[in-house]
């Protein structure tokens, strides 16, 4: 798991005040304690600058916001700051901006003192200084409200929420056991421009490099996982076909710990021993490692293994695939052989023996489940021309689950998308999407367009066609 999203809180004021007007700035510290507050309440921790007036002052909070680990910079104008003072740190640092739009006063109608314009008039510092972040093309993004508009709070959270997902995705460790599926285009790229553009770190291995880490599993701790199996899970399978998966899933889950991945991927394909110690295919832990966090993609796809990770950080996500198109419900099937995320499924998912006639390997242990029904979050990224990459996204629905009896052994689930699902497909493929996705519990779009954001990717939220939010 992640550490907690951080973020560098920038307090901008003008130094004439201190001159005209020298009280001004304690009254609102006040203010600036209750802004601190309000993201802490939240889990977020918070780097503090002091009060920052001028150019080398804003320059050495930037520094220290960035040598501390900061996710974000966001920054409050607690009087006009003028925006030349702020604007060139802002702008040259790597870290994203979110202005935080807001006052110490709910209210400022016709019968307020109008000396309180002293303590409210911070907006057109903003103004000053979103004009100028954009002139220099430094992306940034503005949340407006006040504190007590419990949506404010929620915004900017989401917006520190994708910030830290960036975070978390670039310089990731992404394992890929045996080759890309072979023939699969959409997600495929060099190795050498995922570390370029992206930042991620690729190792590919076979799965019998996976030997030792599965020896090193003790029969007491198999033991101990098939225990918490039958506390999580409808168990109903063979003991021995669910201790192999778990063995096996042990030392997969040791390998990536040891070596420090974020994410991982595998190619069912690749499993092909028909005895031994790693004679099935680990769904299960692909399935269990995305309930703690780590990115899981299919058949080699570590761009979408690193994504499923990343977004991990914003709410449950699992990886899926749109396998058929219910014309006459609207609506969209989402499934795959084996792997989902329980932390986003609805009741309690069902442990099965998989039947496997793709390699000679024996069955493996596998959930079958839908998601919870509800607000979710379609998400894609997707590589482009020219070494480019783009990430999709869009609100959905996610219905309720089959009624066919054999819908029991499989992962399943229908979605809704906001247009109708003929436009939506149009739209989807026309903007390269693949066919692997993450889905995020909810409706996180703010979060994921903002974590699209801060890695600099063209990002589309897809509603109807061609439109961009």
């Amino acid at each position: 798991m992640s550490n907690p999203p951080r973020i560098g809180l920038l307090p901008l004021y003008v130094k004439l005040y201190d001159q005209v007007l020298p009280d001004l700035c304690a009254e609102l510290l006040p203010f600036l304690q209750e802004v601190r507050a309000a993201f802490q309440q939240r889990g977020v921790a918070v780097v503090e600058a002091p009060v920052c007036r001028a150019a080398d002052e804003v320059a050495g909070a930037v520094r220290q916001f960035e040598q501390e680990g900061a996710d974000l910079i966001i920054t409050l104008h607690l009087a006009y700051s003028p925006s030349l003072e702020s604007v060139e740190a802002l702008a040259a640092s790597r870290l994203p901006v979110l202005m935080l739009d807001t006052t110490p006063d709910r209210g400022f109608g016709p019968a307020t003192d109008p000396m309180r314009l002293l303590n409210n008039h911070g907006i057109h510092g903003v103004q000053d200084l979103a004009c100028m972040l954009r002139r220099k093309g430094k992306p940034f993004t503005v949340v407006a409200g006040h504190l007590s508009d419990l949506r404010t709070m929620e915004r900017a959270c989401a917006v520190v929420a994708g910030a830290h997902a960036a975070a978390v995705f670039r310089g990731m460790r992404v394992l890929r056991i045996g080759p890309a599926f072979a023939g699969m285009g959409d997600f495929q790229c060099p190795d050498a421009d995922f570390e370029a553009q992206l930042g991620l770190s690729i190792e590919e291995i076979p799965p019998t490099a996976l030997r030792d880490s599965v020896a090193a599993v003790t029969d007491d701790a198999v033991e101990r996982e098939m225990h918490a199996d039958r506390d999580a899970f409808e168990v109903a399978l063979d003991a021995e076909v669910h201790r192999r998966s778990v063995r096996l899933g042990l030392g997969l889950r040791r390998y990536l710990e040891h070596g420090g991945f974020g994410a991982f991927s595998l190619n069912f394909l690749a499993f092909d021993l028909e005895t031994g110690p790693l004679s099935t295919v680990p769904f299960l832990e692909c399935s269990k490692a995305m309930a703690r966090g780590v990115g899981y993609a299919g058949e080699g796809d570590v761009l979408t293994a690193a994504l499923v990770g990343a977004l991990n950080a914003v709410g449950p996500t699992t990886f899926t695939e749109m396998f058929c198109a219910d014309w006459a419900g609207g609506s969209i099937f989402l499934s795959h052989m084996g792997e989902f995320n329980p932390a986003v499924a609805a009741g309690t998912p069902r442990l099965y023996e998989k039947p496997y006639p793709f390699t000679k390997t024996n069955n493996p242990a596998a959930i079958a489940c839908a998601p919870r029904p509800g607000l979710a979050t379609l998400v894609n990224l997707a590589p482009g021309p020219n070494g480019s990459f783009g990430l999709l996204a869009t609100a959905v629905e996610v219905l309720g689950d089959g009624t066919h009896p054999d819908y029991r052994d499989w992962i399943r689930g229908w979605i809704r998308p906001p247009v109708p699902v003929e436009e939506f497909l149009e739209t989807y493929s026309r903007h390269g999407g693949t066919h692997h996705c993450a889905l995020v519990l909810g409706d996180c779009r703010d979060a994921v367009l903002a974590f699209g954001q801060a890695l600099g990717l063209e990002t589309v939220e897809l509603t109807a066609k061609g439109d961009m939010r």
